[in-house]
C-alpha cells in the first residue's frame, strides 16, 4: 500500500512537469508567430536546443523534487501511518484470533457442560435403577410370601428364599415341572399363559405338615405378548388349622349340647310315660337339673369366649391386693376342698404391690385353676399356693400332686374343648373351655399363664399379672 502511494506522488510530479513543459512549449510557439519569416529558420534550431535543455532540466528538477517529497512523505507521514495501520491490523488480527479462540473455547465449554449434564443424569438414572434393584431384591429377600418367576420355557428366572422354604426346592429343581410335578398338582404352564380365564390358577398344596396356597399369573413383555409365569406362594397353615379348629368347635359344641339334651329329653319322657315313686322322680329330676346346669355353663362359657373374640367384653381394670383375692377364692372352694380331704396352704410374700387388672376376671381365672387342681388331685392330696412379685409382675404359683398331664397334651390344653381325658372331664362337669377362657382373660389384662406337668407327679401353674398400668 505504501509503495503505491509513493509511486502515485512521483507520477503526479512528472505529470505536473509535463504540463508545465507543454505550457512553455505552447508559449514558445505562440511567440514564434510574431517573429519575421527570415528570422524563423535561425530561431528554430535555437528553439530546439533550448527546448531540449529546458525539458531535461525540468525533468531532472521535478524528479529530484518528487524523490525528496516522496522520501519526506515516506519518513514523516507515510511510515507513521503505515506503522499505525500495521498495529491496527495486528490488533485486529489478535482480536479476531481471540474471538475465534473465545468462540472455540465457549463451544468447548458448552460441550463439556452438556457432557457433564448428560453424565450427571446418567449417573442419577443408574443410581436410581441400582436403588430400585436393591429395593426389589431386599423386598423379595424379606417377603414372607414366596415368589417364583418362570420364562416361557418354564425355567426359573427369579426366586426368593421364602419360596425355597415353603416348597422345599432343591438345587436340581430348575424348571416349572421339576417343582410342581412332585406335588401331583394338575397345573399346566401353557394353559396359564394362553388361557387367561382358566379357573385353576390357584392351588392348595400340602408340604409335609404345612399347607401353602399357590397363585399363578402370566406376565407380558413390552409388546404385550406372554413372556412367562409368576407363582406367589402363601403359607396358610395357620388358616387351615383355624378352619379345622372351627369345624372341631362346631362339632364339639354340637356334641356337648346334644349329650345333655338327650339326657334331659330321655328322663323327661320317662317321667311323662308313667307314675313313679317319689324317690325315682327325685333321681330323674336331679339328672335333668344337672344336665341343664351343664348346658347353662357351656352356653355361658361360649358367650364369654365370643365376647372376648369380638372385643365386646368390657375390661374394667383397677388396683387390688392379689394375696387377699387368692385367699377369698380358697375360701369359696372350701367345701370342695373338704370333700376331697385336701391340704391347701397359701403363702404370700411380703411387700407384693397391688396388681392392675380386671378383678372379676382374675378371680375367675384363679377359681378355674384351683378347681382343676382340686378335681384332678386324688383324695387326701396336697395343694400349695404361692403369691409373690418379680420385676413388674405379681405371680401366683399353684402346685398339686395330682394325676398330671401327658407331655404330648401340654401344647394343646389351651385349645377350646380340648380335654386330656374327655370322659373323665365330662363326668366331673367340665366344659373343656376353662383354660381357654383363662388364657383369653390374662391376654386381655396383659398377663400370662404357663403350665408344667408330669404324669403321676402333679402339675405346676404359674399366673403372671402386671402391677402397673400398661399402655
Amino acid at each position: 500500500m505504501i509503495k503505491n502511494i509513493q509511486f502515485k506522488i512521483i507520477l503526479i510530479f512528472f505529470l505536473v512537469g509535463i504540463i508545465i513543459i507543454g505550457g512553455l512549449s505552447i508559449f514558445y510557439i505562440h511567440s514564434l508567430d510574431y517573429l519575421q519569416v527570415e528570422e524563423l529558420s535561425q530561431k528554430v534550431a535555437q528553439l530546439k536546443i533550448n527546448t531540449a535543455i529546458a525539458l531535461t532540466i525540468c525533468t531532472v528538477v521535478f524528479a529530484i523534487i518528487g524523490c525528496l517529497i516522496a522520501v519526506f512523505l515516506s519518513r514523516y507521514v507515510i511510515y507513521p501511518i503505515n506503522k499505525l495501520i500495521k498495529s491496527a491490523e495486528k490488533i485486529a488480527e489478535e482480536d479476531s484470533g481471540n474471538k475465534k479462540k473465545t468462540k472455540k473455547k465457549v463451544e468447548v465449554e458448552n460441550l463439556e457442560n452438556v457432557l457433564g449434564l448428560m453424565t450427571t443424569e446418567l449417573k442419577e438414572k443408574l443410581s436410581e435403577v441400582s436403588t430400585q434393584k436393591n429395593q426389589i431384591e431386599t423386598i423379595l429377600l424379606h417377603m414372607t410370601d414366596g415368589i417364583i418367576a418362570f420364562n416361557r420355557e418354564g425355567e426359573i428366572i427369579l426366586i426368593n428364599p421364602a419360596a425355597k422354604k415353603f416348597l422345599g426346592i432343591r438345587p436340581e429343581d430348575e424348571t416349572f415341572d421339576d417343582i410342581f410335578k412332585k406335588f401331583d398338582v394338575n397345573i399346566n404352564m401353557e394353559k396359564i399363559i394362553y388361557l387367561e380365564n382358566w379357573t385353576s390358577t390357584e392351588q392348595r398344596i400340602q408340604v409335609n405338615d404345612k399347607y401353602v396356597n399357590v397363585f399363578f399369573a402370566p406376565f407380558k413383555n413390552e409388546t404385550e405378548r406372554p413372556d412367562g409365569v409368576i407363582a406367589v406362594i402363601q403359607d396358610i397353615t395357620e388358616h387351615v388349622k383355624l378352619d379345622n379348629m372351627q369345624k372341631e368347635l362346631v362339632a364339639d359344641v354340637s356334641h356337648e349340647l346334644k349329650t345333655p339334651i338327650t339326657s334331659i329329653m330321655g328322663y323327661a319322657d320317662t317321667l311323662l310315660e308313667g307314675e313313679y315313686d317319689k324317690e325315682t322322680q327325685t333321681k330323674f329330676l336331679n339328672v335333668i337339673a344337672t344336665e341343664a346346669r351343664r348346658m347353662a355353663r357351656l352356653v355361658t362359657d361360649l358367650l364369654t369366649l365370643s365376647r372376648y373374640d369380638n372385643n365386646k367384653k368390657n375390661i374394667r381394670k383397677e388396683s387390688f391386693d392379689l394375696g387377699d383375692l387368692v385367699k377369698k377364692c380358697q375360701d369359696k372352694l372350701a367345701i370342695e376342698i373338704k370333700k376331697k380331704h385336701h391340704k391347701v396352704d397359701c403363702f404370700v410374700t411380703a411387700d407384693v404391690p397391688p396388681v392392675y387388672a380386671d378383678k372379676y376376671d382374675i378371680e375367675r381365672v384363679i377359681l378355674n385353676v384351683l378347681t382343676n387342681s382340686i378335681k384332678y388331685t386324688p383324695d387326701g392330696g396336697e395343694i400349695k399356693i404361692y403369691v409373690g412379685f418379680v420385676y413388674n409382675d405379681a405371680y401366683i404359683k399353684i402346685f398339686d400332686n395330682g394325676i398330671g398331664i401327658p407331655e404330648e397334651d401340654l401344647g394343646r390344653i389351651f385349645e377350646r374343648f380340648y380335654r386330656v381325658d374327655k370322659a373323665r372331664t365330662r363326668e366331673m362337669g367340665g366344659t373343656g373351655l376353662g383354660l381357654s377362657i383363662a388364657k383369653e382373660i390374662l391376654d386381655k389384662n396383659g398377663g400370662s399363664i404357663d403350665i408344667k406337668s408330669v404324669v403321676g407327679q402333679g402339675t405346676e401353674v404359674v399366673i403372671r399379672i402386671p402391677t402397673k398400668e400398661t399402655e
